[in-house]
């Protein structure tokens, strides 16, 4: 995908609830890895029938690609205003590609307790994985070539919008 369009943010939301709406445990935690899957976590939590207590997670430390990534410049705290210990728990991110940022994220939630079980949500997923990682509830799959990342950006009145970049410009992999 280089001339192509990217889809609708907004619109692809919206099939990801349709896609999740009555599939999601009525108390299902929604917990969004920083800083994309949390916008769309917190969202999601509005879109979804039930009582989703709402978390999120700041991976940087579990990557195992750290000391090539290093650190933001700014770091966000992991907030998990729940007990973890037996929850169902819905990852969500942005855009899943490599698998490295659900590994660390899944290594931290096991640091604050052993959740009954955990299922992944994306916006988009790109394929390319490197770790045995697959999404349960998917928005859209795109193809996009390899020198290129897809980001997703929040405008100030909340609403969503993806781009292309070029790698290593994009916020998480």
């Amino acid at each position: 995908m280089t001339g192509a369009s990217l889809p609708d943010a907004e619109v692809t939301l919206g099939r990801l609830a349709d896609k999740m709406r009555g599939a999601v445990a009525f108390d299902a935690a929604l917990v969004g890895i920083h800083s994309g899957g949390a916008w769309l976590a917190e969202r999601l939590a509005h879109m979804l029938e039930g009582e989703h207590p709402l978390g999120s997670i700041d991976v940087s430390f579990y990557r195992d690609d750290y000391a090539q990534k290093g650190l933001r410049a700014k770091l966000a705290t992991t907030t998990l205003p729940f007990e973890v210990e037996g929850s169902r728990i819905i990852l969500v991110d942005d855009v899943l590609y490599t698998g490295r940022s659900v590994r660390a994220a899944i290594n931290e939630i096991f640091d604050y307790g052993r959740p009954q079980s955990i299922e992944l949500a994306v916006l988009i997923d790109r394929g390319g994985r490197e770790l045995p990682i697959e999404a349960k509830y998917v928005g859209a799959r795109l193809a996009v070539a390899r020198d290129l990342s897809i980001a997703l950006q929040r405008d100030p009145d909340g609403s969503l919008k993806l781009s292309l970049e070029p790698a290593g410009s994009a916020a998480g992999a």
